[in-house]
C-alpha cells in the first residue's frame, strides 16, 4: 500500500469532509466488523471501503471520531488469544497508516465519544443501509446498523445525519495516488488476461476453471492482492448468465467465453472483460463479438467532462438497439426488446468494483468508470461482453485497459 499511499492521502481526505462538513455535530464512522465463514473461522476480512478512504487502517470493529479539531480512532476490545491467532497491531502502527495522533482502548474511547454525544446531541455518521438487500438477495455487513444502535443506547434522543452524500462526492472524484493504483491494476489484469489466453493455452483448457485458474496465478504473481471480485469464466450459454461464478463446467470447441475479471491493488480495483474462443469460431460468433466490440468503442467515445453517465448509457442502450436490428434479433427499438439481449449497465470504478457515484451529474476529470455493454442470446448458446476501464481527463477520456485488443 505503502507504493500508492502515505498518511498525507488520509489526512487529506479527513481534512477535505470537516471542510465539507457544515455542522458541529462530531462525525462517528465504523469499521466493518468480521464475519464467521464457519465455526471458529471468518471470512476474508474486506474493511468498509469509506472508513479506508480516512484511515488507512484495515482492523475490524475500529471507529474513527472527528470532533471540532479532535480525532481519534476507539480500539475494539480484543483478548489475547485473538493476537496469539490473527497477530498484533499496535497503536505505533496505526499512527502511521492514518496520520491520527490518538489512539484509545475501547473503554477510554467510548467514554470520551460519550461524554459529547451526550452534550451535542447529534452525530454525522455513515447511514446503514437495509439488513438485507432482496433484489440481489445479500445480507448487509451489520457494523453501521451496530454503530448507530450504540449510539441511541448512549442519548436515546441523539440526532443522526447521513454523511454518504459528501463522501461519494469526494470518492467520486479520485486523486493522484487512487488513479495510480487503479492503473497497476489494470495492468496486472491485462498482462494475466494476455498470459491465460496464448493459443496454446486456450487449446489446452477443458474446463472453465483451468482458465480462472491460470488468471489468478497470473495476477498474484505480479504482484495483486487477489481478486477485485469473484471471477467470471463462462464458456458457451453459461455466458447469458451475467454474473455467472461456477466457473466449472466444461469448455467445448469452437466455443465463446466471456471472461470477466479484474485485480485489486492497494484496495482499488480493475474490471475488465473480454470475449475469447477456443478453437475456429462461426461466422455468427464473430458478428456478435464485432457489434459488441463497435458498441463498447462507441460508448467510450462519447466519454467526456461535461455529458452525464446516465446520457452515454442511454446513447450506449439505443446503439445496441441497432445492432440487435441487424443481427436479426429484434424488429424494433422498444426498451423491453433490449434489455432481452441486453439487461445491464456499466458503472464507477473504485475502491469498490461497483463504486459509489452519481449518475445523472456531468462527468468530471479523475472520475473513473467501465463501459461494457454486452449482448447475450440463451437460444443460440451465445454471450458477449466487452468492457474497458476509463479515466476522464480535462479534454476527453484515457482508456486505462486500452492495451489489451477487444477483437474476437
Amino acid at each position: 500500500m505503502t507504493e500508492f499511499f502515505s498518511s498525507d492521502f488520509f489526512v487529506g481526505n479527513r481534512a477535505r469532509l470537516r471542510q465539507g462538513h457544515q455542522s458541529k455535530a462530531p462525525i462517528v464512522i465504523t469499521a466493518h466488523v468480521s464475519l464467521q465463514k464457519a465455526a471458529d473461522e471468518a471470512y476474508t476480512f474486506h474493511q468498509d471501503r469509506s472508513f479506508w478512504y480516512l484511515t488507512g487502517i484495515d482492523q475490524p470493529s475500529a471507529t474513527l471520531v472527528m470532533d471540532a479539531d479532535d480525532e481519534y480512532i476507539i480500539l475494539p476490545e480484543r483478548g489475547a488469544v485473538q493476537d496469539l491467532f490473527d497477530g498484533e497491531f499496535t497503536d505505533k502502527t496505526l499512527q502511521k497508516l492514518s496520520g491520527i495522533a490518538t489512539i484509545l482502548s475501547a473503554q477510554e474511547g467510548w467514554k470520551k465519544l460519550c461524554a459529547t454525544i451526550k452534550q451535542t446531541k447529534r452525530v454525522a455518521t455513515l447511514a446503514a443501509g437495509p439488513a438485507y438487500i432482496e433484489v440481489i438477495g445479500l445480507y448487509t455487513n451489520p457494523a453501521r446498523a451496530l454503530l448507530a444502535r450504540k449510539l441511541k443506547k448512549i442519548a436515546p434522543d441523539v440526532e443522526l445525519t447521513d454523511i454518504r452524500p459528501q463522501l461519494m462526492q469526494m470518492r467520486m472524484i479520485k486523486q493522484a495516488p487512487e488513479i495510480a493504483a487503479i492503473q497497476k491494476a489494470v495492468d496486472i489484469t491485462v498482462a494475466s488476461i494476455e498470459d491465460a489466453t496464448t493459443k496454446v493455452r486456450m487449446d489446452a483448457y477443458e474446463h472453465e476453471y483451468e482458465l480462472e485458474a491460470q488468471f489468478a496465478c497470473g495476477i498474484r504473481g505480479r504482484g495483486a492482492a487477489g481478486h477485485s471480485f469473484s471471477p467470471i469464466v463462462a464458456a458457451g450459454k453459461n455466458a447469458c448468465t451475467i454474473h455467472y461464478m461456477e466457473n466449472n463446467a466444461p469448455i467445448g470447441n469452437n466455443q465463446l467465453i466471456v471472461m470477466d475479471v479484474g485485480a485489486e491493488v492497494a484496495h482499488y480495483a480493475a474490471d475488465i472483460t473480454r470475449t475469447v474462443a477456443k478453437g475456429e469460431p462461426t461466422k455468427r460468433q464473430i458478428e456478435v463479438v464485432n457489434a459488441v466490440k463497435e458498441a463498447t468503442e462507441f460508448g467510450i467515445s462519447l466519454l467526456k467532462p461535461g455529458v452525464t453517465f446516465a446520457d452515454c448509457e442511454k446513447q450506449v442502450r439505443v446503439f445496441v438497439g441497432k445492432k440487435l436490428r441487424e443481427l436479426g434479433l429484434t424488429s424494433d427499438s422498444s426498451e423491453a426488446s433490449i434489455r432481452k439481449y441486453y439487461p445491464h449497465a456499466p458503472h464507477y470504478l473504485g475502491l469498490d468494483v461497483h463504486d459509489v457515484g452519481d449518475y445523472q451529474v456531468p462527468l468530471e476529470p479523475g472520475m473513473v468508470l467501465t463501459i461494457e455493454p454486452g449482448i447475450y442470446i440463451p437460444e443460440e448458446g451465445i454471450g458477449v461482453r466487452i468492457e474497458d476501464d476509463v479515466l476522464i481527463t480535462t479534454d476527453g477520456h484515457k482508456i486505462l485497459s486500452d492495451r489489451l485488443p477487444r477483437a474476437l
